[in-house]
């Protein structure tokens, strides 16, 4: 029997939210906040409406990274990575399951884009993440299938691991992270 251990990121992993600050250094703050100005009435939805958010986020992308270049991104990932703040006591805890040889999976609401970025720079194995559209290279500011939080992120990490007899640590901080600790054997809220 192998042990995963799975971690969501944003306000876990990391001390905050990643992927506004993704953006803003991306794509700078002007477009971001207009984007946020934009689609204001979505995201007073989604505050309301938890079912809403994917609308309200899916709008944000589309207003900062359509017709951005995926490599430009990936790269802008890989120097966004290094400034991330992370929750020390959870890297240790990452840290130790890996010393352990236990396979290490990050599930995020966040964009794989940079998610990929991050896990490469903590040895994570496996990315479970939200993934964009891109259309000849380009972004479109769609989801390319469903954003991954909540039930889709369970959903997701069980697909993954298929019919693996395993035990199964979780981290998550937040709602969208209850699926994924209620079906964990050893589930740890941040």
């Amino acid at each position: 029997m192998s042990v995963v251990a799975a971690f969501d990121l944003d306000g876990t992993i990391t001390e905050r939210d990643t992927l506004t600050p993704f953006l803003r250094t991306t794509v700078g703050r002007v477009r971001v906040y207009a984007a946020m100005a934009r689609n204001a009435p979505a995201f007073a939805r989604a505050l309301r409406d938890r079912s809403a958010r994917d609308d309200a986020k899916e709008r944000l992308l589309r207003g900062t990274l359509a017709g951005r270049s995926e490599a430009e991104l990936r790269t802008a990932a890989e120097r966004f990575a290094p400034t991330v703040p992370l929750r020390a006591e959870v890297v240790d805890r990452l840290r130790a399951h890996q010393a352990e040889g236990h396979t290490t999976v990050v599930v995020s609401a966040s964009p794989t884009l940079y998610v990929d970025a991050l896990a490469r720079r903590l040895g994570i194995d496996v990315v479970i993440a939200t993934e964009l559209e891109v259309v000849d290279g380009v972004l479109t500011g769609r989801f390319a299938g469903r954003n991954c939080r909540s039930e889709e992120k369970l959903r997701r990490l069980l697909e993954w691991l298929g019919d693996r007899d395993v035990v199964l640590h979780a981290y998550g901080n937040s709602p969208d992270d209850d699926p994924m600790l209620g079906r964990a054997d050893h589930p740890t809220r941040v």
